[in-house]
């Protein structure tokens, strides 16, 4: 995943600068570490120097951070006085590579974090709307290619780490956990953490019904996530307006819920987005 990921970061780089406008852009994957995620930023243009390269950001340490934790965009006027996120990483961002207004957007695979984009500017202007709502056609973008990505190059399947009986009944009561719980991000993880101790297919299967979308009902969510008209959905999925609709009209069907806004809420809650 982090391969597919920082593939697809290296060819949709200067789309995520074109589209934004914002002169300085990078961003990475993300592996598990022992606090949660790790971010490796790997991708780099208009910067200075190459201080950020190979940067680590941990979960909730930084703009980065605080975007992985939150798995919603994050931006700052003054990363340098802002009081709603940690100053880790000061020396590079503010010493080195002098940025003030800074973009951290999440690149969301299957509910789960797995890069980061970034945009930035030096000069003393925030970032707006507009330039938010680009990065996030980018980084749905981003998540399609991946994700086609993963389906043309599979990964080669070895033996799950829950193989055997004691891990099987582990699968199962983990299973039971993830139905029987009411806290709805809480059963999210807990699905996750199954499916990947899971495996591929032809292992136990996920341990919880629940809603499910399609993959371009997800796309379509994602994009109305960051303000995306239909006709802007329409135009960067290749659809018509009128498919956007009823994409979006099956998804909300599927989660019990009778407006746009509701259903990116639920879908996050479900994990996924």
């Amino acid at each position: 995943m982090s391969r597919a990921v920082d593939r697809v970061l290296a060819q949709r780089l200067a789309d995520l600068r074109s589209r934004t406008g914002l002169p300085v852009v990078f961003g990475g994957s993300t592996r598990s570490a022992p606090d949660g995620q790790q971010l490796t930023i790997n991708r780099l243009a208009g910067t200075l120097g190459d201080s950020l390269r190979l940067l680590s950001v941990i979960t909730g340490r930084g703009l980065g951070g605080a975007a992985m934790a939150r798995k919603v965009p994050c931006r700052v006027s003054d990363y340098a006085s802002t009081t709603g996120i940690t100053h880790d990483y000061d020396h590079v961002v503010v010493e080195h590579e002098r940025l003030t207004s800074i973009l951290a957007y999440p690149l969301l695979v299957h509910g789960t974090v797995r890069g980061v984009l970034y945009g930035a500017v030096r000069e003393d202007a925030p970032i707006g709307d507009v330039a938010v709502r680009n990065a996030g056609v980018v980084a749905a973008t981003i998540t399609r290619d991946v994700t086609a990505l993963l389906d043309r190059h599979p990964p080669a399947t070895a033996t799950p780490r829950w193989a055997g009986e004691l891990g099987a009944g582990a699968l199962e009561e983990l299973a039971a956990l993830a139905r029987t719980t009411s806290d709805p991000e809480l059963r999210a993880r807990l699905r996750r953490i199954h499916e990947d101790l899971a495996g591929p297919a032809g292992q136990p299967p996920r341990p919880a019904e629940g809603p499910s979308l399609s993959p371009r009902e997800v796309e379509a969510l994602r994009l109305v996530a960051v303000g995306s008209t239909n006709a802007e959905i329409a135009a960067q999925l290749g659809i018509s307006v009128p498919t956007v609709k009823a994409y979006l009209h099956s998804a909300m069907r599927k989660l019990d819920v009778h407006n746009r806004g509701r259903a990116v809420v639920v879908a996050r809650e479900a994990g996924l987005l």
